[in-house]
């Protein structure tokens, strides 16, 4: 017991950099390794990548988000990028910024839901920098996975009236996420709202990723013509398949999956689940564009994705089409209405 606490209580200083690293990786399925190399599968194929950088009091709040659940989002986060490019993951490189506020126990936390998720994932290889940070923690990673050579070559282009598809509930981790810091005044309020909203919190701590989702869809023959990985809602993602295709997109409001006790809580909070989901944030879904002739075989074998809109002509541009009919264009931050000028 007394081995244990004073486990909890190393410092860095204490047991240096190299030590650390070489305890960090102890008791994972992964060697300890300064840089991650990427091996080309013998069938060939083309690299893939994605980068994320996450900073406390920006990305996350420690106040209420465990480490071990912000070390799995974190390779989520990457992880989703790969899968939107149909990449199997390869590679994982991982470099923490670290304040004096941090001891080794709770580093070793979040580098256990790290080291989960990049197993659970398929990474082959992950390599971890220690690195001291004067303003509290940084988190970044960078992803490598591999496309086959066979499925860029499947792939055709997209097409006017191709389906937009989603793979899960939208605007949950956005409100799951206010549910959490309303809670920051109020303890026994925030245990009721955690409990009450748990799939909602859940969708913000600890999204999910299906590591099958690329091998189903090789085994099936289906190729989406576009992916893109639903971080900054969706109306982001709609406006990069616009700009990269050329085309417009038609999103229908009343086709938009949400967790079952969504409503209850943006009619609590004032807020509106559509708007959540277009602007929200956090989300971490996949947007596939499914050719229509593939329809049937889509509807028949990924019956986790809903479909939401379709592709349109360019003057179209991208809206929202609301139970009514209404044609609303849409608006996402960091956006200017280019293509609808």
């Amino acid at each position: 017991m007394l081995l244990l606490y004073y486990m909890a209580e190393l410092t860095f200083s204490e047991i240096g950099k190299v030590e650390a690293v070489s305890r960090l990786y102890e008791g994972t399925s992964f060697k300890p390794c300064a840089t991650t190399s990427l091996e080309v599968s013998s069938k060939g194929g083309y690299a893939r990548s994605a980068s994320r950088l996450f900073l406390e009091g920006i990305d996350f709040n420690l106040e209420y988000f465990p480490l071990k659940h912000l070390g799995y989002k974190c390779v989520i986060a990457v992880t989703g990028e790969l899968y939107a490019g149909l990449a199997h993951p390869a590679s994982l490189s991982v470099s923490l910024g670290i304040s004096a506020k941090l001891d080794y126990a709770q580093i070793k936390e979040l580098w256990d839901g790290v080291a989960a998720a990049a197993k659970e994932q398929g990474y082959k290889q992950l390599s971890l920098q220690l690195n001291p940070s004067p303003n509290g923690l940084a988190v970044a990673v960078h992803a490598v996975g591999l496309e086959e050579k066979l499925t860029e070559k499947r792939r055709i282009g997209v097409r006017s009236k191709d389906l937009v598809c989603v793979s899960g509930s939208l605007g949950a981790a956005y409100l799951g996420l206010q549910v959490l810091e309303r809670g920051k005044s109020d303890v026994v309020k925030a245990k009721e709202d955690i409990e009450k909203y748990k799939m909602l919190v859940g969708a913000y701590l600890k999204p999910e990723l299906s590591d099958r989702l690329v091998g189903a869809l090789e085994e099936d023959e289906l190729y989406p013509s576009a992916g893109y990985f639903v971080t900054h809602g969706l109306a982001d993602a709609v406006k990069r398949l616009s700009r990269d295709t050329g085309l417009g997109v038609k999103i229908y409001a009343d086709k938009i999956p949400f967790e079952g006790n969504t409503f209850s809580l943006g009619k609590e909070l004032d807020i509106d689940p559509v708007s959540a989901a277009m602007n929200g944030g956090d989300d971490y879904k996949i947007l596939f564009v499914i050719p229509i002739l593939e329809l049937e075989k889509f509807r028949r074998d990924f019956q986790t994705f809903d479909i939401i809109g379709h592709l349109a002509l360019p003057e179209v541009g991208t809206v929202l089409v609301t139970p009514e009919g209404v044609e609303l264009p849409m608006k996402a931050q960091g956006w200017n209405d280019w293509n609808e000028d």
